[in-house]
């Protein structure tokens, strides 16, 4: 295989191995035009120019039509311009020449004798250049005629001027002699090469889709946030997406320690951007230095900085391509990011140092800024300096870059003289890059280093929050974590001032480990901690708490966070929105918090606060489960668990199997659904995670009533919510209450289903949501059994605003269409049940669609779907289904996947009229067997 290093080129290019042929991604058109050229070539000549900025891929394609060449039986000769042999005589001629030099026997004398003295292998006076063009030409149409002939060469633009003059010469009488002459050559001056006549295709940069596409292929374990500010840099440069990650260390390519503002650069690329800085003048050089530093580089800072010399110092710059000034914006634009990296690579550690100064002695108005250029000038340990990092750390995190303010905070230490202060700022940062920047993999160093002195009460307080989120994402158990907050708590915690931040943030920690743990013993000393808060605990923690108890959230707390939610659109602080966001989960206001949720999210992908945006998908998830949007929550899951996947983000990715669960039990996949509650009981049982067990029962309980097995259903849903009782802190238990009234009275628990109906009129639990009251109503229906339900369903399903949960209501319809058809008013239950089957057919939920399919059937309906003929392949997986064989076993026998064979049988289940796996044998008895042959079994 050839590559682009300078020993490959000047000779004979061998084909590569039989069934390696090479490829480029984002390059099909480039590719297609080289394979068109290559025949036309090697048939009657050619010539053929690739231009484009360096880096853009222009050597790749070369290679990969050189291969291509070979292959198709072509002899390539490559050669390669050298910038610094720019004033050679035919050194970049002699690169072709001598792979071509067994022709030279074949030549009239006086051309071998002229090609012999410019390979030197013969003396005599140096030959003009018209004769070493006519001899060239003649050699390389010799050689041609005997097998068509390519002659590829890199780097055109800087041959020497006698081989440009040459090969000009050459290129433009190719015609008709099965030669071909390939280059590339960068944008703009191609030296002494004049290219009349020859077909130039200029190289576009790759779009956004082939750029990621070829980052995920060379290195599929970037973490995300990492490969869109690689994919920003590179700006479709190919090169620069290839070069980029390996300059980053492994910690900063899995995102657990923070990018530098300016990214490194290898020395290839260093080479390939730095080529037209080194040519400037010094202070052009140094301008260029402070607009880098600087960040957003507009004129007026700039021209401060250089003492009013900005356009002088400007101007070589501008010529050489390397800027441009944007009078809209005023400030100083690099064309392209990586022009910054190759000027602070070319800086010396002295020359940057003072640049800082310069500019922290201009910013005198920005403090922020002011401050973080004092802290990159700054040697010695300062305290006013380290101060001023602090300060600003604070209002960043208010502002939502966690992961800047953490950096800050680490300098801040750095630059402490006190132990103690050095501590506290450790583990301070060590807090914000365990909680908020989720950057776990630094928290651990950080931490050992504020520990190597005696911590004070806000520092430990910070430590043992983070080494709780820690526990967590990690083999940690819940009650190791919870004994530990809880008594660094008690003994930290002082007068329990409510305007403590570190106090605030070790609570914080507590909410966590009891919200995962799940037991009302934890949540206890919880409890007495936000009690304990002076002059009261902040509103949004009190909101939070009863937003995770919300069967005991009184009237009066609901209104308040009615009223917070509607301030919190001016809020800036996303600790503050993703507190009360969450509040909204469980009583339902979510619908008045997309915009805010998309906030979060859009947060993080700046930079932001991951852990808020993590909690923001799954809100929205949630919100779009409730309400029919299913291939957004779909969505929003399945981007949620690479993310935490990729990041190591084991915690939160409990959630997204928690909803991926749902998802798949009512879309009917019991596979994915089994996968779920799976990983969901792995993860928690070890850790003693409570709440995790609870999830894998909701999903159970769903999946089990798809399927038709109540019995499974009711046991889940009863260990959410026993009958009768809504356990403290258990906010899941709201979600489940139609799941356990359904299948008590599925499975003739007629008592236990009045005794939850009575439940939840006694809490109240329609005063919390609309949609809560229209549970309350349905479950009261349900409960009624063959007692006069009917004034129950029409007045739950006479609710305003009932459309909003249409999976919720389609379930209503589909027992009341049930109840309707057992007291034989077939009329009215085929209404219910074809308004049901619609929904669910929409939504894509595939059990109740059959469920409700065979219960159209048995009223009389005339719809096609209850029709008995099976095709032999369904009646096949159907036969096998009843013989108790699970899908993958189906799949494994019938070379199908598990998916098709759930697919399949949620189609056979309403042809038979059945709603389960259980009824399948019985079924299967009243229809007969398909021919293989018979035409239907082939649809």
């Amino acid at each position: 295989m050839t590559t682009s290093s300078a020993v490959d080129w000047g000779r004979e290019v061998s084909a590569d191995p039989p069934g390696q042929r090479r490829s480029l991604m984002g390059r099909a058109a480039e590719l297609a035009l080289i394979e068109d050229f290559l025949a036309r070539a090697a048939a009657e000549g050619g010539s053929l120019l690739l231009g484009g900025e360096p880096g853009v891929g222009k050597t790749a394609l070369l290679e990969v039509a050189a291969d291509r060449a070979v292959t198709a039986g072509t002899r390539v000769v490559r050669a390669e311009g050298v910038e610094f042999e720019t004033t050679g005589v035919f050194s970049g001629l002699s690169q072709i020449l001598i792979p071509l030099s067994a022709g030279l026997e074949k030549l009239l004398p006086v051309h071998r004798d002229t090609l012999a003295v410019v390979l030197g292998v013969a003396e005599g006076d140096p030959p003009k250049p018209p004769q070493v063009a006519q001899a060239a030409l003649q050699l390389i149409r010799g050689m041609a005629a005997e097998r068509p002939l390519l002659l590829v060469v890199d780097d055109l633009q800087w041959m020497d001027r006698y081989s440009a003059d040459v090969l000009s010469f050459v290129v433009r009488r190719l015609g008709g002699s099965r030669a071909g002459f390939l280059a590339g050559a960068r944008t703009g001056s191609l030296g002494g090469f004049e290219p009349a006549g020859m077909t130039r295709h200029d190289l576009a940069i790759l779009d956004p889709e082939a750029s990621l596409a070829l980052l995920r292929a060379r290195f599929p374990t970037l973490a995300p946030r990492v490969r869109q500010r690689l994919l920003d840099e590179a700006q479709g440069n190919p090169l620069a997406l290839l070069e980029l990650p390996p300059a980053l260390s492994g910690p900063q390519r899995a995102a657990w320690q923070a990018l530098p503002a300016v990214l490194p650069l290898t020395d290839r690329l260093q080479a390939v951007f730095a080529g037209r800085i080194s040519g400037l003048p010094a202070t052009t050089r140094e301008l260029l230095l402070l607009a880098v530093l600087t960040g957003p580089a507009d004129y007026a800072l700039l021209d401060r900085a250089v003492g009013g010399e900005l356009l002088e110092r400007l101007t070589p710059a501008e010529r050489a391509g390397l800027v441009r000034a944007d009078d809209g914006t005023r400030q100083l634009v690099f064309r392209h990011p990586l022009t910054r990296s190759a000027v602070v690579g070319m800086s010396t550690a002295q020359e940057r140092r003072e640049a800082h100064q310069r500019l922290a002695d201009t910013l005198v108005n920005q403090p922020d800024r002011r401050c973080w250029h004092l802290a990159a000038a700054t040697l010695a340990p300062d305290e006013a300096v380290a101060a001023l990092l602090h300060d600003s750390a604070r209002r960043i995190l208010r502002r939502g870059d966690p992961a800047a303010a953490a950096v800050l905070l680490a300098r801040a230490a750095d630059l402490s003289p006190d132990p103690a202060d050095r501590s506290g700022r450790l583990a301070e940062a060590a807090f914000i890059d365990g909680t908020m920047s989720w950057q776990m993999e630094r928290v651990p160093t950080l931490l050992a280093q504020a520990r190597q002195t005696p911590l004070g009460a806000s520092a430990e307080l910070h430590a043992v929050s983070a080494d709780a989120y820690l526990m967590l994402n990690g083999d940690g158990d819940i009650d190791a974590a919870h004994e530990r907050v809880v008594t660094t708590i008690n003994a930290n915690g002082g007068n329990f001032d409510a305007d403590d931040r570190a106090l605030i943030a070790a609570i914080d920690a507590l909410f966590q480990v009891c919200l995962w743990g799940s037991r009302a013993d934890l949540w206890r000393p919880y409890l007495v901690a936000l009690a304990r808060l002076t002059p009261a605990a902040p509103e949004a923690n009190v909101l939070l708490t009863n937003g995770f108890d919300p069967v005991r959230a009184t009237p009066a707390v609901l209104s308040r966070l009615d009223e917070a939610l509607a301030r919190l659109h001016a809020e800036v602080d996303l600790d503050e929105i993703g507190k009360l966001t969450s509040a909204a989960v469980y009583v339902d206001r979510l619908p008045n918090c997309r915009e805010l949720l998309r906030r979060l999210i859009r947060g993080e992908q700046q930079g932001g606060a991951v852990t808020q945006a993590i909690g923001a998908r799954g809100n929205l998830a949630v919100d779009a489960f409730f309400n029919g949007r299913w291939d957004e929550a779909d969505q929003i899951i399945a981007e949620a668990v690479q993310s935490c996947e990729a990041n190591g983000h084991l915690l939160f990715a409990q959630n997204f199997h928690y909803l991926g669960g749902l998802m798949a039990a009512v879309r009917g996949d019991h596979d994915r659904a089994r996968q779920q509650t799976d990983a969901l009981i792995r993860w928690g049982t070890p850790r003693r995670a409570n709440l995790v067990r609870i999830w894998a029962a909701h999903i159970n309980a769903l999946d089990a009533l798809g399927r038709g097995e109540f019995e499974d259903a009711y046991q889940s849903a009863a260990t959410v919510s026993p009958p009768g009782t809504f356990p403290p802190h258990t906010a899941t238990a709201v979600w489940v209450c139609l799941e356990l009234v359904e299948a008590a009275m599925r499975t003739g628990r007629k008592e236990e289903a009045a005794i939850h109906v009575a439940a939840m009129r006694e809490a109240n639990l329609a005063a919390i949501s609309s949609r809560l009251d229209f549970v309350v109503r349905a479950c009261a229906a349900l409960a009624a059994g063959n007692d006069h339900p009917a004034p129950l369903f029409e007045a739950a399903l006479g609710l305003p605003d009932v459309q909003q949960w249409p999976f919720d209501m389609a379930r209503v319809r589909l027992a009341y269409g049930e109840q309707l058809r057992r007291a034989h008013a077939t009329a009215a239950a085929r209404a219910q049940l074809t308004a049901a089957n619609g929904a669910f057919e929409q939504l894509g939920a595939e059990p109740w669609t059959a469920r409700t399919a065979a219960e159209l059937g048995a009223a009389g309906s005339s719809r096609k779907t209850s029709t008995t003929v099976l095709t032999w392949q369904e009646y096949e997986i159907a036969e096998l289904a009843a013989a108790g064989l699970t899908n993958k076993q189906i799949g494994a026998q019938l070379f199908l996947s598990h998916r098709t064979i759930s697919t399949h049988l949620y189609r056979i289940f309403p042809k038979l009229g059945i709603t389960s796996r259980a009824a399948l044998r019985d079924a299967l008895a009243t229809v007969s067997r398909p021919r293989r042959d018979d035409p239907i079994s082939r649809l």
